[in-house]
């Protein structure tokens, strides 16, 4: 039961979703953390393809369609309900008119980090990683407040809010999206940070940011919603889209976003020798009856074992070839969230995340 219990702790409070990177995308950050880690996947994701900054209305067809052209936008929709309005791509975004003070009217391209904090530097005036489309009126609004949580203010029609800031360390006027997408805007601001570390020379210091760097009261913050909101299956398939068909960069904390703590909380520390090992399970997510592999050496264990959130046992199987080790998942494998353990006898050399869709 203690086993059990323990497994069911691992799943629940760590990573809720992975996207696919390619195999190898991140060798070089296995190990390492802090600024370690933080330089490490700045070089990774650094020098992306570009995109021109009329390029992003068609962009946001792959990005951010919601199906049969519905605009998905994080400032007006409500995941579960009904939203107040919606927008169809292509034929409701923002002309010379603008939004005439209305919510409701047009839909434009917001700048989760402002513009105006990075002075509208090409490259990332035109990262997609950051740019989502949104109300006309509620982005006015927004203007280039920092994101916090509001004590008193104003509420949109999809309950965000602006008003005086609650946070502790901060009590000016902040925007607070809905807590089903805190998680994606923390996610943007990692990503952003990280990215541009070391290239924001000529960016501007912020209530919430000095140049790249996100400040403390901002930080804790947004470490919080990281771990309060999850990746969601929208924020893997974005990543992919603008990795796959637009900047081949990813946004590394929605592949891990386990990253953030490792780079920013000081009390991080690995649990279950978790990202030290150099091994790597690919593709994740992955569907039932698919080959699982594992990259990487694994000469240190000789069984690998798959349990479920409950601490079930589903799939035990010895490692034969260490050099290249894979196995087929059952056919009738349920969709959710397992562990994966390498085993040497019954000493566990690493754990690993699954999500099965």
């Amino acid at each position: 039961m203690r086993r059990r219990l323990l497994l069911l702790g691992f799943l629940v409070v760590a990573v809720m979703a992975m996207a696919q990177p390619p195999a190898n995308y991140y060798n070089s950050a296995n190990g390492l953390t802090g600024n370690q880690l933080k330089v490490a996947l700045h070089d990774i994701i650094k020098n992306h393809t570009t995109t021109s900054y009329g390029n992003l209305w068609s962009a946001f067809w792959s990005t951010d369609n919601k199906g049969n052209g519905v605009v998905w936008d994080m400032y007006s929709d409500i995941p579960g309900g009904t939203p107040p309005y919606t927008y169809q791509l292509g034929q409701d975004q923002c002309g010379s008119g603008g939004c005439n003070n209305t919510e409701g009217t047009c839909y434009n391209r917001e700048h989760s980090w402002p513009q105006s904090w990075f002075s509208e530097l090409s490259t990332p005036r035109t990262d997609l990683h950051h740019i989502f489309p949104t109300d006309c009126q509620v982005n006015h609004d927004r203007s280039n407040y920092p994101y916090g949580e509001v004590r008193s203010g104003t509420t949109f029609r999809n309950g965000s809010k602006l008003g005086s800031c609650k946070t502790p360390g901060y009590s000016g006027t902040v925007f607070e999206p809905i807590d089903e997408y805190k998680g994606d805007f923390a996610r943007a601001y990692f990503y952003m940070s990280v990215r541009y570390y070391s290239e924001d020379s000529g960016w501007k210091s912020t209530d919430m940011t000095d140049k790249s760097v996100i400040k403390p009261w901002a930080l804790t913050m947004l470490l919080r919603w990281n771990k309060q909101d999850p990746v969601s299956q929208k924020e893997i398939d974005r990543n992919n889209v603008i990795y796959d068909d637009f900047q081949h960069n990813r946004n590394p904390f929605i592949d891990h976003p386990e990253y953030a703590d490792m780079i920013w909380d000081p009390n991080w520390s690995v649990t279950n020798d978790e990202m030290v090992s150099g091994v790597s399970v690919y593709p994740n997510p992955l569907r039932p009856g698919a080959t699982l592999y594992l990259l990487g050496d694994v000469k240190e264990a000789n069984q690998v074992a798959i349990f479920d959130v409950s601490g079930r046992l589903v799939l035990q199987m010895e490692i034969k070839d260490a050099k290249n080790p894979s196995l087929v998942l059952p056919n009738d494998l349920q969709k959710g969230f397992y562990l994966l353990q390498l085993r040497n006898g019954n000493s566990v050399v690493m754990n690993r995340k699954l999500l099965i869709i």
